[in-house]
């Protein structure tokens, strides 16, 4: 062999390490940011697709997860998206009322029967449909996460709505919620997630409104006496990215990332019904606040109380949306 040839044959094989070296060491980032605490539902689901990503893709991708509100906020993290900063992220359906009206139907108060009429709900045609219903503002719906059926947490007991007038409420940012609060005479007060326990600890605010699991997770528990078991509403989240990061994925990475998703969300619901029973429980071990459980009386004098929201937002969400939301109690 000559010279020429041994050099330029070394030459090829330093160039394939070379190229083999670089796609190692820069594999696809994707940083997934979200709001709440690693042992929720969203905080083991994300934890799941990570182990998920890496056990399909191995160096491809490299999935960075940012629980408790450490890069963002949900109320920044829509933009940040778009901007590049951040590729997942799994936002409270209440924080698109930026980009989307028709969202809006999941915040309406005493719509779902439980968290089964939800899930049929989630998997009609309406339901896929409105994941589509961000792609104008360069945002793409990949899937639904559950958390839960809401309670209402308070410095005093909540029994009926009377109770709930002219105290302070945490809402998300949301004019359904503001609305729903304001029916009952009630202030609403917008604030950020990772703000809720100084504002209840520093009495700033009177209550707030969350599922069992991020009460506990949260320690909202230890410094709101009471907990009223209202069932009210439902914070469920939307698995989210930007359309040109998602769409710009290579054709062999995307459906592996989609899968991994997929399963993720499966893992992550299939345990937030189990997460909300065993955070009730642990908070009444802890004797630290007292769940109030309604009488169906009492939980009537609510449900007409923040009915007249529906027909506030009809116009907004839709008529079509809310008939189909409702239909799904039906089985």
């Amino acid at each position: 062999m000559s010279m020429l040839k041994f050099a330029s044959l070394t030459s090829l094989a330093a160039g394939i390490m070379m190229a083999a070296g670089a796609a190692v060491a820069d594999p696809i980032t994707i940083k997934f940011s979200h709001v709440v605490a690693e042992n929720t539902p969203k905080g083991q689901m994300a934890i799941k697709f990570q182990e998920l990503v890496e056990e399909k893709l191995g160096d491809q991708v490299d999935v960075e997860v940012y629980p408790n509100s450490q890069l963002y906020g949900d109320d920044q993290v829509l933009e940040a998206m778009l901007l590049g900063d951040v590729q997942l992220a799994a936002p409270s359906l209440s924080k698109f009322q930026k980009y989307t009206d028709q969202l809006q139907v999941f915040d309406l108060p005493f719509l779902f029967e439980d968290m089964a009429a939800v899930e049929r709900f989630q998997n009609s045609a309406t339901g896929v449909q409105l994941l589509t219903s961000l792609q104008d503002k360069g945002l793409i719906g990949l899937g639904y996460l559950h958390n839960g059926l809401k309670q209402l947490s308070a410095s005093e007991p909540l029994r009926v709505p009377e109770d709930a007038a002219g105290k302070k409420f945490r809402i998300q940012t949301s004019d359904v919620l503001a609305a729903q609060f304001k029916a009952i005479d009630a202030v609403p007060l917008k604030k950020p997630f990772s703000e809720v326990f100084i504002l209840l600890q520093t009495q700033a605010i009177d209550g707030q409104e969350n599922t069992y699991s991020n009460i506990y997770s949260q320690k909202f528990f230890e410094v709101q006496p009471y907990i009223t078991e209202s069932n009210h509403g439902l914070i469920d989240y939307m698995v989210v990215s930007s359309a040109s990061f998602w769409n710009g994925l290579p054709e062999d990475v995307r459906p592996k990332v989609e899968a991994a998703l997929k399963q993720a969300l499966a893992y992550g619901n299939s345990i937030a019904l189990k997460e909300n029973q065993e955070a009730k429980q642990a908070i009444i071990d802890s004797g630290k606040s007292e769940i109030i459980t309604l009488t169906p009386e009492q939980r009537q004098q609510w449900v007409e109380a923040m009915k007249p929201v529906w027909d506030q937002f009809a116009d907004e969400i839709g008529q079509d949306v809310i008939d189909a939301a409702v239909a799904s109690n039906e089985g």
